[in-house]
């Protein structure tokens, strides 16, 4: 099917450290043009930009759409319809599923089931496992994301932790290694201890102490001394300690560096405070810290030690969530919300248009080195969001787009609304309507075999 070309008059462009307006041309899936004054020219598809903000799409490097075996928390048509509504235009999603991705074939089939139903581009990373190293090294890293290693337990059973599989993984894989960092004895350890003094329903302030600040610094200390070992690409997600962020070094630009960092949304939000109104429904591992712990991940971004900002979208059902602390699963939806999220932190003045542009589009395509996504530029793939800095909406279960149908940020009101999202050249989120006859692609990488 042909995409319609598409034109966006006045917009005020947020792309590679500046904000300036222009026109956009998109044709055949491509941005074609980029100039003030282009107005003139005829599309099938014209788009008034005046007065808003055009953004490269966000590429979300880390969420949980559930599919397979894992369907009725969510599914990758429902949480690529959620990420597209929210601006979120491509993603990669990880390998904990029901069975986990930890074979080729496995993996090839959620890339034919992301073929047929997202909304969304896609790219899928493989998981690691204790004994499936001869197969991790089979994967093609033109195609595939990367390896997901869990160092902590969560959702699924994929813990690496067997040191000599560890060694090997990092010694061997030519692939970007993501890891999951919280050392499980730690936690093990301390889980008990609140075990005996509260039986299973233990009170949920405690889930920081139990996913303890010690047991997140260990893991990542850990394996980024591997990393330094044996040369390899290392991508440490979700960090959400202090100390973790004096690991990382912001001396290189981010093309050069083999040891990179992630914050979420709910990391730069929320806080332990919150535990007491939030409860269970902000229970995430690795779990939201202190305030300070907060501050300093922020400050991690926006100097340059924390390279990208993502979700970690992880659905359950509210039903799920409401269970005692020992039996709730962590984890929550954020992938709808997380670009309004970042702008209400760019009305109270904690982040600047262009930083969100920089570490949720630019820094992830450059970090994956992601073929001509990422950027507004000419001759790229046209994915963007259009936002209106100026338009509150307040979370309510009726504009919740996950298939669980609850959000952390119920009742609360954002400042600024996407108001289209295109995807791959194609109009498919107009001011709440969505335009389903073309699905997102599947995510190609330009590295050397050997990098």
């Amino acid at each position: 099917m042909k995409k319609k070309s598409i034109l966006i008059t006045g917009a005020n462009i947020v792309n590679e450290g500046r904000i300036r307006p222009s026109d956009v041309l998109i044709k055949d899936g491509f941005i074609e043009r980029i100039d003030a004054n282009l107005s003139s020219l005829s599309a099938d598809i014209l788009i008034d930009g005046s007065g808003k903000y055009l953004f490269p799409g966000l590429i979300d490097d880390q969420v949980h759409f559930r599919e397979p075996g894992l369907t009725h928390k969510a599914d990758i048509y429902t949480e690529s319809k959620s990420a597209v509504a929210g601006g979120v235009t491509s993603y990669m999603e990880m390998p904990n599923t029901a069975p986990p991705a930890t074979t080729i074939p496995l993996l090839e089939q959620k890339f034919r089931i992301a073929s047929e139903k997202s909304l969304a581009n896609y790219s899928f990373f493989f998981g690691a496992s204790n004994d499936n190293i001869a197969e991790i090294l089979q994967v093609d890293p033109q195609n595939v994301c990367g390896v997901k290693v869990f160092q902590g337990s969560s959702t699924g059973n994929m813990l690496v932790d067997n040191p000599e599989s560890l060694e090997r993984i990092f010694a061997e894989c030519k692939l970007l290694i993501a890891t999951h960092s919280e050392n499980d004895d730690i936690i093990k350890t301390n889980l008990e201890k609140y075990k005996r003094e509260f039986g299973e329903d233990i009170p949920v302030k405690y889930h920081p102490l139990i996913r303890s600040a010690e047991a997140c610094y260990d893991a990542s200390k850990k394996v980024v001394a591997l990393a330094k070992k044996h040369g390899s690409k290392l991508h440490i997600l979700h960090i959400s300690t202090a100390k973790e962020v004096g690991l990382f070094d912001n001396s290189l630009p981010l093309e050069q560096k083999r040891i990179t960092a992630e914050a979420c949304i709910h990391h730069l939000w929320f806080c332990d405070e919150d535990y007491e109104s939030k409860g269970n429904f902000i229970k995430w591992n690795p779990a939201v810290k202190t305030k300070n712990d907060r501050a300093t991940i922020l400050q991690g971004v926006l100097d340059g030690r924390i390279d990208v900002i993502a979700t970690d979208h992880a659905p359950h059902t509210r039903e799920e969530k409401s269970k005692a602390y020992s039996s709730a699963p962590s984890g929550g939806p954020l992938v709808q919300h997380s670009l309004v999220a970042l702008l209400d932190m760019y009305h109270q003045g904690k982040i600047s248009l262009e930083m969100i542009a920089q570490k949720a589009a630019h820094n992830v395509a450059i970090l994956f080195e992601i073929e001509k996504r990422g950027f507004i530029r000419e001759g790229f793939y046209a994915d963007l969001v259009l936002v209106d800095l100026n338009s509150p909406w307040t979370v309510a279960p009726d504009n919740i787009l996950s298939k669980c149908g609850w959000s952390p940020f119920e009742g609360h009101t954002f400042r600024s609304k996407v108001t289209h999202t295109i995807v791959s050249g194609h109009l498919a989120y107009e001011n709440g309507t969505f335009h389903e006859e073309q699905k997102g692609v599947r995510l190609k990488f330009s590295r050397k075999i050997n990098s």
